[in-house]
């Protein structure tokens, strides 16, 4: 688990606002993700929930977990899937092409996910848009989540943006302030994005 004593200690001094969401945040619940430790199965309910509400996300996601031989993910699993089962059962056929993707590059060795937790942010990141239907904003999503890297914000994030809104009360916050106002918070931008999403969450 993350320890959060040095978060919300910078946070304290350098963005007080950031420093009392932070103080309501349960922090198990935001990184639950990082005791599994299962990359391709989170990479997997990635692609499948892209665009989703979570609740129609997972429903889809149980679907094609039962159309695995094993019921579990695999990449061998979604390679010998019949496809159009795997489009069947919700999935529009870039999604199923992008699972084939990640399975591919996972079994020929193009991504190896066995290595990421000692790869840098910005390599990790390269090789996951790599794959087909991976953007920018989930290999951030799975660098805080699954990986927990502390330093990472997405500026592609709607409830980012949202959140900041509402902090700070700008209707319109251009690129350039958003910089300046997640500036202080480095080393522990993630933990930012946190208390963002959480203030939505909670408002």
């Amino acid at each position: 688990m993350i320890d959060t004593t040095k978060p919300l200690i910078h946070f304290k001094k350098h963005d007080p606002a950031i420093y009392r969401v932070l103080k309501t945040v349960n922090f198990t619940d935001w990184f639950d993700e990082l005791s599994q430790k299962d990359h391709f199965k989170s990479l997997v309910s990635s692609i499948i929930g892209q665009q989703l509400s979570g609740k129609a996300a997972r429903t889809i996601r149980d679907r094609v977990l039962a159309l695995m031989p094993t019921k579990i993910f695999t990449p061998e699993a979604i390679l010998v899937s019949d496809q159009d089962k795997l489009r069947s059962a919700g999935m529009a056929w870039a999604k199923v092409r992008s699972l084939r993707d990640l399975s591919e590059r996972v079994l020929d060795g193009r991504l190896e996910l066995t290595k990421f937790d000692r790869l840098s942010d910005e390599t990790v990141m390269e090789e996951l848009v790599a794959v087909k239907g991976i953007g920018p904003w989930t290999a951030e999503m799975f660098l805080i989540f699954n990986l927990g890297r502390e330093n990472i914000f997405s500026y592609g994030d709607a409830g980012l943006r949202n959140g900041i809104k509402k902090l700070y009360s700008l209707p319109n916050p251009t690129p350039k302030q958003i910089a300046k106002i997640i500036a202080p918070w480095k080393p522990y931008r993630s933990f930012g994005c946190i208390a963002l999403w959480h203030s939505l969450d909670n408002q």
